[in-house]
């Protein structure tokens, strides 16, 4: 924390705003919105998400690939998100701060891209990829 100037407030502001940049997105929007009815539970999620990638405190305790090798994306759909996250960090965290998020952001996707490939490589037809 102290390298970074993270803590928990400045996690729930980083949260709340991407996400609220998620949700007006005319690409990821949509996706969001099929899939999320109430957004209270989720933003406290990724609040623990977040607090535990960042700072390792061990409050998340879900599995997140299963959640998202399902969803209709593609790589241009992580791209776009990483684009609203690193917008955001920039906007609410100190640089090292931001720096900081958005590497773990940036492997997040890779790996959640990747299990999303793989998932529908083995059935194709099961999760339709918009582009």
């Amino acid at each position: 924390m102290a390298e970074t100037g993270l803590d928990e407030d400045m996690l729930q502001v980083l949260v709340h705003g991407f996400y609220g940049k998620v949700r007006r997105d005319a690409v990821l929007g949509p996706i969001f919105a099929d899939r999320i009815d109430d957004w209270g539970p989720h933003l406290d999620r990724m609040v623990d998400f977040w607090s535990s990638v960042a700072l390792m405190t061990g409050r998340y305790h879900g599995a997140p690939v299963p959640a998202h090798t399902t969803l209709p994306v593609s790589a241009a759909h992580f791209d776009r998100w990483l684009s609203l996250f690193r917008e955001t960090a920039h906007e609410v965290c100190t640089p090292e701060g931001a720096a900081h998020v958005i590497t773990r952001a940036e492997r997040i996707a890779r790996s959640l891209n990747m299990a999303v490939k793989d998932a529908q490589s083995v059935c194709p037809h099961a999760v339709p990829v918009l582009r």
